[in-house]
């Protein structure tokens, strides 16, 4: 017997609903980011690029300040002038983890927060590629008179994204090793 259309589409949405958290989690770290950067750019009155002192909002003097900012690559501006490519590394990225999901371990809720964080901080910065050509930047940090490169609550997410997914696959294969 074969499935009716509607049947089909309710087979097709419960398969999604297996997801919720990882889409709720991506959605949630997407429109934060989104949001702190139209802030930034269109409200927040900072000039582009120039930092404390002379500029920025410092939240926690000599550690932590908003600036405004913008990156044409990724991480410390490597691969500059790359945003095309970094684009389409971006979809592969994220269809990569759509296709790989079960191998993924996905349906696990464990899972679904760490690639849920990776998933929407991969969003937001595909989001300003597409819409601008670069990367908006706001989050200034200085540990031990070291001024990290400026980054965003996008990049937040990749990096606890993946931090998370590394531990939980170690602490996986030891518990899979304690059990064989």
């Amino acid at each position: 017997m074969t499935e009716s259309p509607a049947q089909g589409l309710a087979h097709h949405l419960a398969g999604i609903g297996r997801y919720r958290l990882l889409l709720g989690i991506a959605a949630t770290v997407l429109i934060l980011d989104q949001t702190a950067k139209i802030w930034i750019q269109f409200y927040s009155g900072l000039p582009h690029g120039v930092y404390p002192p002379w500029a920025g909002i410092t939240i926690i003097p000599g550690f932590f300040n908003l600036v405004f900012s913008t990156n044409t690559g990724a991480a410390w501006g490597m691969f500059a002038g790359y945003g095309r490519v970094l684009t389409l590394l971006a979809v592969a990225a994220l269809a990569a983890i759509f296709w790989f999901r079960h191998s993924l371990q996905l349906p696990e809720r464990r899972m679904q927060v760490a690639f849920g964080l990776l998933c929407g901080g991969i969003a937001g910065n595909l989001v300003d590629r597409a819409a601008h050509g670069y990367v908006v930047d706001f989050l200034d940090v200085i540990i031990f008179n070291y001024r990290w490169p400026t980054f965003n609550i996008a990049d937040c997410g990749i990096t606890i994204g993946v931090t998370l997914y590394i531990i939980l696959s170690f602490t996986r294969s030891n518990a899979e090793e304690d059990r064989g």
